[in-house]
């Protein structure tokens, strides 16, 4: 009698994606998204491809974009300096993509090259878990940069009367006000940060996009003490989990967002966008709190 065939194990699912961008060897997307593959039984490879910003042009991201695809890539991250020059080469762009003007995710189907922001997704899924469906009045977003734009898109599709995006560059804050367009029941515009000490005084809630509040950015955009005492105060840096910004505003008893949520949401929804597979978001949350945490222990 022949004897049964033996089952050969399966080989768990693959996937090889990467980050492109400037200075990307110290980020921690990497094992964020190695860690939570591995907890879908995958075999996850995250490399990082760091860029000079002298190639962050088209005509320099094209053969990266047909090697990654030559080498089995499934996907890409992207970061400055290519969020917005990788965009022309793409077949298509999701929704919060198109809004925003930029990309930093890009997943490779079939012969298609299709583009996403989890920036957009991310702080607004963040949003959502600190503040829920209320109603909002009057909202400043401090920083009008290439973060602020997502965080401003993000914005726009919420239950915010009005918006005033503030920059020390007046007239980039009022260019990405027009980007948005016009709000239906509110309004959007642009300032300069001159203007802040008044808008911060009538406001319901501000949202940080500057660099202000990271090791090598000390500081604070704005003084939390002179909003409302109802009002929130929303970080998008996270290393530092706990910011100079953060702990000013619980001190004055305002609600507070940190920049985590974001963090964890954005690296979320690239992992299912890689994978097609729902990420454990709980989990991800707990992995980037321990990542921040033993980085910040760690030796300089």
């Amino acid at each position: 009698m022949n004897a049964a065939p033996t089952r050969l194990p399966r080989s768990p699912r693959s996937i090889l994606v990467g980050l492109v961008g400037q200075g990307v060897g110290p980020s921690l997307t990497p094992p964020m998204h190695e860690l939570e593959g591995a907890r879908h039984g995958m075999s996850y490879v995250y490399r990082t491809i760091d860029i000079d910003p002298a190639h962050a042009a088209p005509e320099h991201l094209r053969p990266l974009l047909r090697s990654a695809r030559a080498l089995g890539f499934d996907g890409l991250n992207v970061t400055h300096p290519a969020k917005q020059a990788i965009v022309p080469l793409l077949d298509e762009l999701a929704p919060g993509a198109a809004r925003v003007g930029a990309v930093n995710t890009v997943r490779f189907a079939g012969e298609r090259m299709i583009g996403h922001n989890t920036d957009v997704t991310g702080f607004g899924s963040a949003f959502d878990a600190a503040f829920g469906d209320e109603e909002h009045g009057l909202v400043v977003l401090v920083g009008a940069g290439g973060a602020g734009s997502a965080v401003a898109t993000a914005l726009d599709e919420r239950r915010i009367a009005d918006l005033v995006i503030a920059d020390v560059d007046a007239g980039r804050a009022e260019a990405l006000a027009r980007q948005l367009g016009p709000r239906a029941g509110g309004s959007v515009r642009g300032a300069g940060s001159a203007e802040l000490p008044r808008l911060l005084a009538a406001a319901s809630g501000v949202v940080n996009a500057t660099p202000f509040g990271m090791a090598a950015h000390p500081g604070m955009a704005f003084d939390p003490a002179r909003l409302p005492a109802d009002a929130w105060v929303a970080d998008i840096v996270y290393r530092p989990t706990d910011t100079a910004l953060l702990i000013a505003a619980r001190a004055c008893g305002l609600r507070t967002m940190s920049g985590l949520g974001m963090a964890m949401g954005q690296a979320a929804d690239a992992f299912e966008i890689f994978t097609g597979v729902r990420a454990d978001r709980a989990a991800m949350t707990r992995d980037l709190q321990d990542l921040v945490a033993a980085e910040a222990a760690s030796p300089a």
